[in-house]
Order: C-alpha cells, then sequence, then structure tokens
C-alpha cells in the first residue's frame, strides 16, 4: 500500500469483494450458495464413508474416487466460509497472511485433485487396455503412493508461491476482484515487475494442468483404440466405467481453464464473468462429482441407496 510519504510498503490485508454490482442481492444468493457447500461435503463425506466400510469397494478406482472427494471438501472448505462471511455479514477484510494461506491451499489442492484425475486415468487405461496386470500394477500400495506423490506434487509446486508473493511491493489498492485470494489477482495489485510471477504461472499451469490434461486424453485415445476392437456388449461395460470419470474431467478443467484464460487475455476488470468462473471453479466440481458417481457407478448408487433406506428404518418409530 502506499505508506504516510507516498513511498510503497507491504501490504498487511485485503479487501475481498462480493458481487460487484449484486451487492443487495448477494445477501440472498448466500443462500442457495450456501445449500450447495452443504451439498457438496456431504455428498463428498458420504462417498468417502461408503468407500471405507464396504470391503468390496477397496479397488483402486474406488480408492482414487476417495481421494478426489477428499480433496473436493477440502477445496470447497477453502474458499466458502469466508465467501459466506462476505455475503452475509460483510466481512470483506483479510490478512496478508491469511491470504497467502488461503491461496497456496487453493492452487495447491487444484494441483492435487489434476494428480488424481489422471491416475484415475491410468487406472482406467490398465483395467481396460490390459486387464490381466491390473492386480499386480495397481496394487494397493502403490495406490496410496501414489496418493502421496499427488499430495508432495501439489505442494512442491505452490512452495516457491509464498516467496514470489511476499516479494512484492504493494503501493496501489488493495481490492481483490474475487472472493478469495487467487495469485493471479494478488500479483496484479503489485507496484513492480510482476514478469517472475508471470512465468512461474505459466511453468505450474503447463507441467501440471497441461501435462495432466494431455496424458488423460492420450490415455482415453488409446482406451478407444482397444474398445473399438470389443464386442458390443464388452464396448458398452467398457465406456459404462469410464463416462463417470470423463464427467469429472470436464467438470473440472473447463471452468478451471476457462477462468485462466479470462484473467491471462480478459480486458474488463470490472466484468462478472472471472468472479463467476471463479465461483463456479471452486464449487461446482464438488457438488457434481458425488452426483455423477452416485448415478453412473451402480455399485455407490446401490450403496448409497441401501444407506439411506437404513437410515429411514432407523428412523421409524
Amino acid at each position: 500500500m502506499v505508506g504516510p510519504n507516498g513511498n510503497e510498503s507491504s501490504a498487511t490485508y485485503f479487501i475481498l469483494i462480493g458481487l460487484p454490482g449484486l451487492e443487495e442481492a448477494q445477501f440472498w444468493l448466500a443462500f442457495p450458495l450456501c445449500s450447495l457447500y452443504l451439498i457438496a461435503v456431504l455428498g463428498n463425506l458420504t462417498i468417502i464413508y461408503i468407500v471405507r466400510t464396504e470391503h468390496s469397494l477397496h479397488e483402486p478406482m474406488y480408492i482414487f474416487l476417495c481421494m478426489l472427494s477428499g480433496l473436493d471438501v477440502l477445496i470447497s472448505t477453502s474458499s466458502m466460509p469466508k465467501m459466506m462471511a462476505i455475503f452475509w455479514f460483510n466481512s470483506t477484510t483479510i490478512q496478508f497472511d491469511a491470504c497467502l494461506l488461503q491461496m497456496f491451499a487453493i492452487h495447491s489442492l487444484s494441483g492435487m485433485e489434476s494428480t488424481v484425475l489422471l491416475a484415475m486415468a491410468f487406472d482406467r487405461y490398465v483395467a481396460i487396455c490390459h486387464p490381466l496386470r491390473h492386480a499386480t500394477v495397481l496394487t494397493l500400495p502403490r495406490v496410496t503412493k501414489i496418493g502421496m506423490a499427488a499430495v508432495v506434487r501439489g505442494v512442491a509446486l505452490m512452495a516457491p508461491l509464498p516467496v514470489f508473493i511476499k516479494r512484492l511491493p504493494f503501493c496501489r489498492s488493495n481490492i481483490l476482484s474475487h472472493s478469495y485470494c487467487l495469485h493471479q489477482d494478488v500479483m496484479k495489485l503489485a507496484c513492480a515487475d510482476i514478469h517472475v510471477n508471470i512465468i512461474y504461472g505459466l511453468i505450474v499451469i503447463i507441467s501440471a494442468i497441461g501435462l495432466d490434461s494431455l496424458l488423460i486424453s492420450l490415455s482415453y485415445l488409446l482406451i478407444l483404440k482397444t474398445v473399438l476392437g470389443l464386442t458390443r456388449e464388452a464396448q458398452a461395460k467398457a465406456f459404462g466405467t469410464c463416462v463417470s470419470h470423463v464427467c469429472a474431467v470436464f467438470i473440472f478443467y473447463v471452468p478451471f481453464i476457462g477462468l485462466s484464460m479470462v484473467h491471462r487475455f480478459g480486458k474488463r476488470q470490472d466484468s462478472l464473468l472471472p468472479i463467476i468462473l471463479a465461483n463456479t471453479y471452486l464449487l461446482v466440481p464438488p457438488v457434481l462429482n458425488p452426483i455423477v458417481y452416485g448415478v453412473k457407478t451402480k455399485e455407490i448408487r446401490q450403496r448409497i441407496l441401501r444407506l439411506f433406506h437404513v437410515t429411514t428404518h432407523t428412523l421409524d418409530p
């Protein structure tokens, strides 16, 4: 911010905004957003509970789904409570260190989720293209190591982020254009050269999101090549096991890529589009993933119905 003598100084806090131009309506818009957040948490925790308690689901596909659900809960929780505080209580101030922590959490968890989606694609590739080797290639210890590698990768990619942000002096406005802290949003407030931050952001996107999406696409091209040589019945079964994952991939990558493009090439700073995309990016995948897997995956659907059937009978007088 600007010091008393007009000198550059470090930021001590930022101001988060809700929905510009919709300040009067955002109090009421917070109710459906809060409902979606609760649905996301409940849905993903239900998936985790079912996979954890059903020994027949202790397979790579469902363990990876469990990881995905856990990350969805953490990603939505890293932003939604503060967003609700902004909409309901006008609590727009966030301290610099808290902003840095939120930023690190959101970006690192997104990197972890991208890695898990890649691991799920690899699981489908081995299961369909090399079914006899699936049990030996994706053992439970190896799946655990893949999950640990996803965590390490996400943290390692974002480890330089606090350093690159803390080195920047802030002498302009301290008002961010989102309801939570994002790297590309914070760095634009700096009054110093941010080319290092821009290059770092591009490297992270290319090495994580770009590489993962490329490998996922490659895996499905190989799966498609194998499936086309099968019988009609086998094709339907193979495609059925992939539909949920393909939906999860699109649900995650489309808002992320859209938000990145708007930030890098968008000119209008007062536009609602990046704010809507940002909220969509963090809320829609956690809400839709449990629904998609609950509807499309027979084993998950049956156990959800059984769980609620037992719960209903337990509550009956």
